[in-house]
């Protein structure tokens, strides 16, 4: 539902409490998926500069130029690396790979894939080191 509220968003220039009021209203939620729901509606359009800076030097073209459901969902993605450490990053890449399956166009997913990988590698370098085994400087387990 939040890759549909931001493309809706994007595209319409909808006003967000809008859009979460007639999501909210439609589609029955649980109160946990309702606040994740909340948060990220509110919180992408908000941080766009901050997300869009994270991804934008692992394009091939400008931001603008994807559709919008991979824009949708690389937001959703790098809003979930960068501010929701709970979230695996193996987790987030998943989801970001699922959601281009079902809702992108055709291979949209393997592009997105390899953007998400990216920004995870730099904004998650300590997790991804630790899941693999990799002392870190400052470590104190590698001494």
């Amino acid at each position: 539902m939040l890759v549909q509220a931001l493309y809706q968003w994007q595209l319409a220039g909808d006003n967000i409490g809008t859009i979460e009021a007639q999501y909210m209203a439609e589609k029955g939620m649980a109160k946990a998926d309702s606040e994740f729901f909340h948060e990220l509606l509110h919180a992408i359009p908000a941080k766009l500069d901050e997300l869009d800076g994270a991804y934008r030097e692992f394009l091939d073209r400008d931001p603008q130029a994807l559709d919008p459901i991979s824009l949708a969902i690389l937001r959703i993605g790098v809003y979930e690396l960068l501010h929701r450490v709970d979230v695996p990053y193996r987790v987030v890449i998943n989801e970001s790979i699922n959601l281009a399956k079902t809702f992108g166009p055709t291979d949209a997913y393997k592009y997105i894939n390899g953007i998400i990988d990216r920004v995870a590698a730099r904004a998650r370098r300590v997790e991804i080191a630790a899941s693999k085994g990799i002392a870190q400087p400052g470590d104190k387990s590698s001494s």
